[in-house]
């Protein structure tokens, strides 16, 4: 048998037996219906009725192949052929009343199913995120009693009853000083307070790199060395590139870069690392860069 007969041959019995399938599935009641046939049905009920040729331009199909599809469809009581009213030369392919009452029960269960589905990715956002602001303000409350040496600070959700949609407010008390929004500290206040939320957000969920731009510039001496404790204690699962002027930030870093102008108007990197004794203790382990 030549090639092209072969594949011929091959198509017509495939569609044979899709046909066949249908028909099985029509004498059981079932409504399980192709991409194909799903598509051709949404067309009718959106262009009304429409010959055979009309249908398989409209869906990039042979005629042989949308042929096979609406024939099915017939089996299955779907659709129906017609008379076109003025040409009778032409017969035209509608939807039933079956046809129509089943792709409208589809479409309720598509949208019963959406509403389930999106009514679990809901609560599961709002677990997830309770979860991570529960977390979260816990370890911002204690970053912040470290960085300041006392007082407290929390996250405060404008809207309780809403979570998921909620906005959230800041409020801190810094030693010595009444429960306030933290709109209303100080520079260096806000600078340290904001510190602390950073921390916390980086204990519940750690990056391989962090870098600090300044952020310890409004600090005095002795916040200045809490800060560096709490980024020698996260340094273990973060690396941290630190731009700094101060000296004691300067000490935590295991690699120094800095910029100088030994002559004017030319500028030199340079790099320094240090390296440890097996008799001192193990620095803290924080890569700090220096702007100076």
């Amino acid at each position: 048998m030549p090639r092209k007969n072969y594949e011929t041959a091959v198509i017509d019995l495939m569609q044979s037996i899709g046909l066949l399938v249908r028909r099985v599935r029509a004498a059981a009641g079932s409504h399980e219906l192709s991409s194909t046939e799903a598509s051709v049905m949404g067309r009718l009920a959106k262009d009304g009725p429409v010959t055979t040729a009309d249908l398989a331009r409209a869906e990039g199909m042979k005629p042989q192949s949308m042929g096979t599809a609406i024939a099915a469809l017939e089996e299955m009581g779907m659709v129906k052929r017609k008379p076109h009213p003025t040409d009778g030369r032409q017969v035209h392919i509608d939807l039933t009343a079956k046809g129509a009452a089943v792709r409208k029960s589809a479409k309720d269960a598509k949208r019963t199913w959406l509403a389930q589905a999106i009514a679990e990715l809901d609560l599961a956002t709002k677990e997830k995120f309770e979860h991570a602001f529960h977390a979260i303000n816990k370890s911002f409350s204690e970053a912040f009693h470290t960085i300041f040496g006392g007082g407290m600070a929390e996250m405060r959700l404008t809207e309780p009853d809403s979570s998921g949609d909620a906005g959230i407010d800041i409020v801190a008390s810094p030693p010595g000083k009444r429960l306030q929004n933290v709109l209303l500290l100080s520079g260096g206040e806000k600078a340290m307070t904001a510190l602390a939320l950073l921390i916390a957000i980086f204990r519940y969920q750690p990056s391989p790199f962090c870098i600090l731009d300044e952020v310890d510039a409004p600090l005095d001496e002795a916040n200045v060395g809490r800060f560096t404790r709490l980024i020698g204690e996260m340094s273990g699962q973060t690396q941290f590139i630190i731009v700094t002027h101060n000296r004691k930030t300067m000490e935590i870093g295991s690699v120094l870069y800095g910029v100088t102008m030994q002559e004017p108007g030319v500028s030199k990197l340079v790099s320094v690392r240090w390296e440890e004794s097996e008799s001192s203790a193990p620095k803290q382990q924080a890569a700090a860069a220096s702007a100076a």
